[in-house]
This record gives C-alpha cells, structure tokens and sequence, in this order.
C-alpha cells in the first residue's frame, strides 16, 4: 500500500504563509494525475496544487480556511486504485445489501397491514388508504384508543394546519438569513492596504472632464484595420495608458516615490491597471509601457484580465509599478476618488463615458463627456503638478495624435 503525502509547495519570496482556499477533492474521491487537489491562497496570489499520481484522496489533515506553511503536510493521497474485480465485488455487496433491507420494509409492510386489516373496520382502512396516511404516525398522535373517521379528518385538519403554518413561518424567515463567512487573505490584504493609503499619505484628488469624441472616431475610423492586422482589438485602454506616460514623462514627480525622508525618481514607466477578479481587487502591472505600441498595450491587459479572472497571477505579475490606473467606468461609475496604491504617489481614475450637452464655440452640442481624477500625495506633490498633469492627460485623449508626436 503507498500512501503520499500532499505538500505546501515552495511559496513566494517574502509570503511567510498561506490558507487554504478550496479543496477540490473530499476524502474518498478518485484523482487523476495532475488533477487539482486544492488552492492555497496568499496575501497576493492562488497556488493551485495538483495530484502527482493518480489514486484515492485518503486524508486531509488541513481543511478550508487553515493557516499552513511551506512544505507542510495537509492531507494523504493513497496510490492504490481499486482494482475492476473488487469495484464489481463491492457493487455485488451493495446490491446484496439493498436487497435485504428491501426485504425487512416488505416483512413490516405486511405487518403493519396486518394489524391495521385488524384494528380498522373496512370503511376506516378505505378512507386512510385514499388519503395516504401513515397509519403508525396518526397512532402516535390519535392514541391507542378505538378510532373512528371523525377522528381521522381531526388529525388530517391538524396535521395541515401544522404544516401550513411551518410554511408560512419559513417564508418569514427567508429574508431574514445571516451568514458568516471569513475574510480571504487577499481581501484583508486589500484592506490593510486601503487603510495604509489613507494613514500614510496626505492625499488630496484632483478632478478634470475629457471630450472622448476624437477617441471614439479613431476607434472606429481604425478599429477594423487594427484588429486584422495585430489580432487584438482596439480598446480604450490603450489611449489612457499611453496619454498617461505622455503625461508622466513631463511631471516625473507623478512618477516618483516617497522613502523615508528621501524621493524616488525613476526615468522608467511602470503601470499598473487596476482588475475585479472574483477575489478581489488586484493590479497587475505593465512593465516599461513606454516602450510598447498600443498593440502591445491591449494584448498584454488582456493577457493580465485573463490571469486575474482565472487566479493565475503570479507573484512577479503584481509586483512594482510607478503608477496605477483603475477604470471604475466599466461598472457605470460616472465619477469618484481612487485611493493611492501605496508606495506609489498618485493614481488615475477612468469614469464612464456620457452624452452631454456641452457648449462649444457658442453653441450648445451633445459630446461623449468622460471625468477623470487624479488622487496623489500632497507631500511630494503640489497643486500646480497635479493639475498640470490632469489637464496633459486631458489633452493626450482630446487630441490623440500628440500621443504619436509626443506633444
């Protein structure tokens, strides 16, 4: 007989430890070579662990929600599969089972016919069986007494009114269900981190309006063009990370980050987009954008989407980034106040786009409108590069051929 056993497998640098998240197997249960057993989750990621031999899955010494370290045992595979003679054997003992039991309902059956055929006058055994009742339960409740069939329809009106009312009763109750369930790591992860932005920066938001009309027109000037020839399509993403680099190229403090009593300037461009996952809120970074056309862009935020909505990011996938953009916009959010993604200094917020009505040139025009907003540190950095800064990323959107010029 081979018993193995189920190990945490080496974890990220610097993640001490890890919960379990989900066992995908119950002890008992077939497994497949590299069939996933179960997911541990960390502060960042989803570590799946799969079987390394095909087997029972014997034990789990670990369940859901528990605490467990690097190479810790949490559970047992045995490798030994039941072979198709004992399967036939233990189906064989299963029928034969089933069949005696069959026969002890038959035996009382008959018995309790009996007995009623016995105690019951023709009429009264006519009217339980045109009612189904259970001759055993209304004894219980009637008594040994000599029944009669008003006796009978008293037990029928009560034994519905009973269940009349437990139905009433649990149709109150089920809007009124609590349920309480813990926290995932990544969710309190998440908090401690939204609770460390607000304590540990002095931040302010800063709010601008973009005309997306250009960008609109662009998209579908080009779009079909840009899908035939890159394979991906033309998003919207793309133009807001590209006008965002634009912008942070000539406000590096945008750019830069808080250490102690020191500031941190970096000449590359890092950019973290914010993701939903089923999760959670995670954010995945683009490593040096500047250096990839909007195709490139697109495919990689795709690539990002998909990791994060089937829980294969990977530690290197979200760390670093000099700055987050998070798009509230696809959920309908028309305007709000990001929170910085800390140690960075400032994040951008991308809203929905509405038709408004606007006044352009003296006359009043309905144009696709869109609010943007810019949370940063006030210690690093002032009104006058915060604004400045919205008002380049403004302009890069409203006119995007100075994304291409560099202007």
């Amino acid at each position: 007989m081979s018993v193995l056993e189920i190990l945490v497998p080496d974890l990220p640098e610097s993640v001490v430890d890890a919960s379990i998240a989900t066992w995908h197997k119950k002890p008992g249960d077939k497994v497949n070579l590299d069939e996933v057993l179960v997911e541990i989750e960390t502060d960042k990621v989803i570590i799946e662990i799969p079987a390394i031999s095909e087997g029972i899955l014997e034990n789990i010494v670990k369940d859901q929600g528990s605490i467990v370290k690097a190479h810790q045992v949490i559970g047992f595979l045995n490798t030994i599969v039941n072979s198709n003679d004992n399967i036939e054997k233990q189906n064989h003992q299963k029928i034969d089972q089933q069949n005696n039991q069959d026969k002890k309902e038959h035996v009382e059956d008959n018995k309790l016919i009996q007995e009623t055929n016995d105690i019951f006058s023709p009429s009264i055994r006519r009217f339980i069986a045109e009612h189904d009742i259970d001759i055993s339960q209304m004894q219980s409740c009637i008594g040994n007494k000599q029944i009669t069939i008003e006796d009978i329809k008293t037990y029928l009106n009560n034994k519905l009114e009973t269940e009349t009312k437990t139905i009433v009763q649990n149709n109150i109750n089920l809007d009124r269900i609590e349920k309480r369930v813990p926290m995932t790591r990544m969710r309190k992860r998440i908090a401690e981190r939204l609770i460390d932005a607000k304590n540990s920066t002095a931040m302010l938001t800063t709010f601008n309006e973009v005309n997306m009309q250009s960008v609109i027109n662009t998209r579908k000037k080009y779009g079909d063009l840009f899908e035939k020839g890159h394979g991906v399509r033309l998003g919207f993403m793309s133009f807001y990370v590209k006008a965002v680099i634009e912008a942070l190229k000539q406000y590096p403090e945008i750019n830069a980050f808080i250490d102690s009593d020191d500031v941190i300037y970096h000449n590359y461009f890092d950019i973290n987009i914010a993701i939903s996952t089923p999760r959670g809120l995670v954010t995945p970074v683009i490593r040096n954008a500047d250096q990839m056309n909007m195709a490139d862009i697109e495919k990689k935020i795709i690539e990002l989407a998909a990791k994060g909505r089937d829980g294969k990011l990977k530690v290197e996938d979200l760390t670093g980034g000099n700055f987050t953009i998070t798009n509230g916009g696809v959920f309908g959010s028309l305007m709000s106040t990001p929170i910085i993604n800390p140690p960075q200094s400032a994040i951008l917020g991308i809203h929905v786009i509405k038709d408004r009505p606007m006044a352009l040139k003296g006359e009043t025009i309905i144009l696709p409108m869109m609010y943007i907003a810019l949370s940063y540190d006030h210690r690093l950095i002032d009104g006058r590069e915060s604004i400045g800064y919205l008002v380049k990323v403004k302009e890069g959107l409203e006119d995007p051929i100075r994304l291409l010029l560099n202007l």
